[in-house]
């Protein structure tokens, strides 16, 4: 008899390829979690987080043994955590995916340096023109690039996987935004140890945690 805990992460559309990765890299069977994923957009339209998290917990909370949700607080101001307490599921720690990917030390580090820091994982590289420039309506009306990062000095390329290709992507990104661009190799941090503990069934031990491809 499988005596394993079911499993489920509901994930920001995001961090689906970094999750099944992560499962193959800390050699997980792939029927370890089940993986429910929400739109990556909705990092644009944060209130519409919670009430699509709980619409799954709604219907499938009693299915599982323990739930992992794969979102930092994400500027729902709140209203996922109280989601989050009412079906007794966890979220990933910190306030977005930028310090749980870094990790506390050198996301405060980065923002010591420079406050005016505007980020980019891996995903947000690879889908700069449609979540930044046609998300933020850049094509449509150049003129707001200034409105909107005129405050910003550098973009901080926050790296899962080492690779040229993103990385030279990132600085067309910077170049676009009129901005400097800071490169840091953060690997998966806080997520791998969150997918690991979740499927064990066990309560993650959160800190500094790099899985290198």
């Amino acid at each position: 008899m499988d005596d394993r805990p079911k499993c489920l992460i509901i994930a920001c559309g995001a961090l689906a390829k970094e999750i099944v990765t992560l499962q193959r890299q800390l050699g997980l069977p792939d029927d370890a979690v089940t993986l429910q994923c929400l739109p990556a957009d909705f990092h644009n339209t944060p209130n519409k987080i919670a009430p699509a998290v709980e619409s799954i917990l709604k219907n499938k909370r009693r299915d599982f043994d323990i739930v992992l949700v794969g979102y930092g607080e994400c500027g729902t101001g709140g209203a996922l955590d109280a989601v989050l307490k009412k079906y007794n599921a966890t979220r990933l720690p910190h306030a977005h995916c930028y310090e749980f990917f870094s990790g506390s030390a050198l996301f405060e580090e980065i923002i010591e340096e420079e406050i005016g820091s505007f980020f980019l994982t891996d995903y947000l590289v690879k889908n700069f023109d449609r979540l930044v420039v046609t998300g933020l309506g850049l094509d449509r009306y150049p003129h707001l690039r200034d409105a909107y990062f005129s405050n910003y000095k550098n973009v901080v390329y926050l790296a899962q996987i080492e690779d040229p290709v993103l990385k030279q992507k990132a600085a067309d990104a910077a170049d676009r935004l009129g901005l400097k661009l800071v490169y840091k190799y953060a690997g998966y941090g806080d997520l791998a140890v969150a997918i690991e503990s979740t499927a064990k069934g066990v309560a993650p031990n959160y800190g500094q945690f790099h899985v290198r491809r």
